[in-house]
């Protein structure tokens, strides 16, 4: 089964090194437009010698050649961010399988983690879906599921499980499609959720929210694009939150110490504690570094 995979980056780059171990036949690879430095997955699909083509290019007629040329039969999406054309999928035989790190039909869209550990979700997953012309609207061809930890941050539930987990879902999906026997599960469009992208707005941390709810916006935007608060006139982006219940005399946003470099902030029925912050053109530090207790930290 000729296979042509698209993607970046390093999910990208692993895909198609697990895709290889697994004996499945990758005959191009198809990757975002290289502005200086090259893709981690174009590098080592050179190195193998199996020939590139940027996806932006493909609207081009000789590149679209080259592409039929490679006579693809599958195609396997991993992390794209480029619009694959109509004419480009279906040049594929068996049509196009992709990666989504959510359970579908919740959380459509780009910033699916980012959605689950905002609305408070305890488990996630992720999903490989027939590609259609619809955002992640395509039948279901397999699905993982996972827990969201109470501390877990975007980053955290991506690198540690839903990255490893998307890997081999794919090489799973794609012996499926080899052997005949991949499914094609309706989505339940009465359960589909969509939200759009996550960006600084949905990071604005209210501290007349429950503490909870704080806590769920500072990890539910860690790394990117981070939650902001307000201190001495400066915008603070807040990273590492955990949430401990209690009563805490002081208003809500009061920095009531600091320990071990974390800063343990006042909220409504508990306490936060803070890891590191950023002000605004700077690097992250250790959030005693910059903040002190007594300090009362403001709506982003």
């Amino acid at each position: 089964m000729r296979i042509v995979l698209f993607g970046q980056a390093a999910f990208g780059r692993d895909v198609l090194a697990a895709l290889r171990e697994a004996g499945e036949e990758v005959v191009g690879v198809s990757v975002p437009r290289q502005d200086g430095r090259p893709d981690p997955l174009a590098e080592v699909a050179e190195a193998a010698g199996i020939p590139v083509i940027e996806t932006p290019a493909l609207r081009q007629d000789e590149p679209f050649q080259r592409y039929l040329d490679w006579r693809p039969e599958l195609l396997v999406f991993a992390f794209v961010t480029d619009i694959v054309r109509k004419r480009v999928l279906d040049a594929a035989s068996l049509g196009a399988i992709q990666y989504h790190p959510s359970l579908l039909p919740r959380h459509r869209g780009r910033s699916a983690m980012n959605w689950a550990i905002l609305s408070g979700a305890t488990r996630t997953g992720l999903t490989v879906f027939w590609v259609d012309e619809g955002i992640d609207t395509g039948p279901v061809l397999l699905q993982r599921e996972v827990e969201i930890g109470p501390d877990d941050t975007v980053g955290s539930l991506y690198f540690q499980r839903l990255y490893p987990l998307g890997v081999e879902a794919l090489v799973e999906a794609v012996r499926l499609v080899r052997e005949g026997t991949a499914p094609r599960l309706v989505q339940d469009e009465t359960a589909a959720t969509y939200e759009p992208p996550c960006g600084p707005e949905h990071g604005v941390v209210d501290w007349g929210q429950h503490g909870q709810v704080v806590h769920n916006v500072i990890r539910g935007v860690d790394p990117q694009p981070g939650a902001s608060a307000r201190i001495r006139g400066e915008t603070l982006r807040l990273y590492g939150s955990r949430y401990t219940l209690g009563h805490p005399p002081q208003p809500p946003g009061t920095v009531l110490a600091i320990t071990e470099g974390r800063a343990e902030v006042a909220v409504i029925g508990g306490t936060l504690s803070i890891e590191r912050v950023q002000r605004e053109g700077q690097g992250k530090v250790a959030a005693g570094d910059v903040l002190q207790a007594g300090d009362v930290l403001g709506h982003g």
